[in-house]
């Protein structure tokens, strides 16, 4: 086939003009990424050689090469991995095929070090070569395939396709340099970027070695290669013999991260499974931590072989932010996704995992606050997800949750239930709290009047997943979580016997009315009565105890889940003049309007959504005009 012109990408054209004028403060992190696409297609052949010991082509060798040419000014890395089909060249390479990619350029700047920032999160990967090269040039030929692939672009709009020939399997990607990036033609400057970021990679990356000099100061030049990093695998080395600048490089490397982690676990655990972690949490949330599509786990290897990318039955789908890797002694070479579903060896692995990952988490919480609270606002709505999801380690994740309460009004979440229950009033015995759809609702229900009133705490749930999470978490520490807005309303002991016959006084007062609100909104209710939880406002509706809150209600409405629908209860507050003045008028003409409009404002202030918008409407404009004569 002849040469071939493609055009990249909308978004690719884009993300390389951002990427070559953000990240060229730090323009030798492409090493760094093309070293480590090099060890994850090494990693990749051992991986399906497994099955077809004929992709190693007789060289089981694994390494990746680099070299320079300071009079043709370019810099060639190369590898001897899995390679690449032309299709998959047109898929890796020509297209970014990152989920996320609109919500990352959403949140673009124009402010070059934020954007920064914003570009190691998405990942840079291959394009990092154009911060140094205008031009790039890439030679590939898939491992058991014949012919080879030749890429070629200047990084603007176009690329070119070509099939040529290629000795050995695997990849080579020569960089053009660009005037001015001169230093990355020199031996000690390159040998001094793979120390520093990829010393770590557990295959030889090789160089020719340095000239040396003679006896009488001739330089010797050497066309022997030498391996310049470590070449072991980091996990396998002793914890007091790794630096924390490596552990941040490696995690760098098998995350594809820009930033360094928030913290990490390392271990080798000994008994009936023998295996090495180690993990990390991340600083930020990466784009795609919502795509159900995108596969989400840790690398998995046995006896230091590569298995699997994504190997996310290893930890649960809660805790998919995690990174890093796990290398058992015990599992077979030939492990599938489909045996890790059904495999104790897994379950266990798994099991000890979470508990390394809460462990850190937890010891993140005491001791840094300030990393905490950031952790939580990146990962916070995940993590509350594993409340429903792993029973075994229920009060465990729910000791790590945080939430907004009614005592600051603040919509950053930074209480724990262990806070709540140390603040607890004398004589209360449950943990109250409102779910709404947003923080502002949720703050001005007017389910909390009573409690601002007697300076009880509520927090306040406005993230989707919260409904779930009240729904699984029923009690924590012996006290039962309550909703202000199901049920009767019972304060137990922080009430007192005088207010209780008060309360129960009025409901008799205001029966006749209670009866007649209710015949006259007919099936929209299944009851009214007489509420002490409003102070200021005249009615609230309510759910029953053991019926779907109305925001749990239009959370599945709005993905399609009709449930059916219980019918609300309306609650009418005895000291609100709209209320008095309606009773004083139980024969007016005007009874039903106001009935109508008091259900319809309690429905708006729960954040509900009126049936008959237009009525509504009709209606108070009706009233505003008798109430202005």
């Amino acid at each position: 086939m002849s040469k071939q012109t493609l055009g990249f990408q909308a978004e690719t054209k884009q993300l390389l003009q951002l990427m070559i004028h953000s990240l060229y403060s730090n323009k030798e992190i492409f090493l760094r990424e093309l070293i480590s696409n090099a060890s994850d297609a090494c990693d990749k052949l051992k991986f399906e050689s497994l099955n077809n010991d004929a992709l190693y082509e007789n060289d089981g060798e694994l390494h990746i090469d680099i070299a320079f040419d300071k009079e043709a000014r370019t810099v060639t890395l190369s590898d001897n991995g899995i390679g690449m089909s032309r299709d998959e060249v047109i898929a890796n390479i020509g297209t970014i095929a990152r989920s996320g990619t609109r919500a990352f350029f959403e949140q673009l700047s124009g402010d070059a070090k934020a954007d920064a920032n914003l570009i190691g999160q998405f990942g840079v990967g291959f394009y990092s070569a154009f911060i140094v090269a205008d031009r790039v040039t890439l030679t590939t030929r898939r491992a058991g395939s014949a012919g080879a692939t030749r890429w070629e672009s200047e990084g603007a709009g176009e690329y070119t396709l070509e099939e040529v020939e290629k000795a050995g399997r695997g990849t080579e990607i020569v960089l053009h340099l660009k005037e001015g990036e001169d230093e990355f033609l020199d031996d000690w400057r390159l040998k001094s970027v793979v120390k520093k970021y990829s010393d770590h990679i557990t295959l030889p990356i090789r160089m020719k070695k340095s000239p040396g000099y003679g006896e009488n100061g001739e330089v010797i030049v050497s066309e022997e290669l030498e391996t310049v990093n470590k070449a072991s695998a980091l996990w396998a080395r002793s914890k007091s013999d790794i630096s924390e600048d490596e552990y941040k490089a490696f995690y760098k490397h098998v995350s594809h991260d820009w930033e360094e982690p928030l913290a990490w676990s390392h271990a080798r655990v000994e008994g009936r499974q023998e295996y090495t972690e180690l993990l990390y949490v991340p600083k930020r949330a990466p784009f795609d931590l919502y795509d159900r599509e995108r596969r989400h786990g840790i690398k998995l290897f046995v006896r230091r072989v590569f298995i699997l990318e994504d190997a996310e039955k290893l930890l649960p789908q809660y805790l998919r932010f995690v990174r890093g890797v796990i290398d058992s002694n015990d599992l077979p070479l030939n492990v599938s996704r489909e045996i890790l579903q059904h495999s104790k060896d897994i379950d266990a692995i798994k099991a000890g995992c979470v508990k390394k990952v809460l462990s850190l988490l937890e010891d993140i919480a005491e001791n840094r606050a300030d990393d905490y609270a950031a952790f939580w606002q990146e990962f916070g709505k995940v993590v509350k997800e594993g409340v429903g999801e792993d029973a075994v380690n229920r009060d465990r994740i729910a000791g790590l949750c945080r939430f907004a309460s009614s005592l600051d009004d603040l919509e950053t979440q930074q209480v724990s239930l262990k806070d709540y229950i140390g603040r607890m009033k004398e004589g209360q015995d449950k943990i109250y709290y409102v779910t709404a759809d947003t923080f502002a609702s949720a703050r001005n229900s007017p389910h909390l009047e009573i409690f601002r009133k007697k300076g009880i705490e509520v927090l306040l749930l406005s993230d989707r997943v919260d409904e779930w999470f009240v729904g699984s978490l029923t009690e924590f520490d012996g006290k039962a979580l309550a909703s202000v807005a199901k049920g009767g309303l019972d304060l137990g002991g922080l009430q007192d016997e005088t207010e209780k016959q008060a309360q129960e006084a009025k409901a008799v007062d205001f029966k006749e009315l209670t009866d007649k609100i209710k015949a006259t909104l007919g099936d929209s209710v299944k009851e009214v009565r007489v509420t002490h939880r409003l102070t200021d406002s005249p009615a609230c509706l309510v759910a029953d105890e053991h019926a779907m809150s109305g925001n749990l209600e239009r959370l599945m409405k709005s993905v399609g889940q009709n449930m059916g629908g219980s019918k609300p209860i309306l609650e009418i507050n005895p000291d609100h003049v709209l209320v008095g003045k309606l009773k004083a008028e139980l024969a007016g003409e005007r009874f039903d309007d106001w009935s109508h409009i008091l259900f319809d404002q309690a429905l708006l202030a729960e954040g509900g959504q009126l049936d008959d918008p237009a009525g509504f409407v009709k209606r108070l404009n009706s009233l505003m005009l008798v109430m202005s004569a």
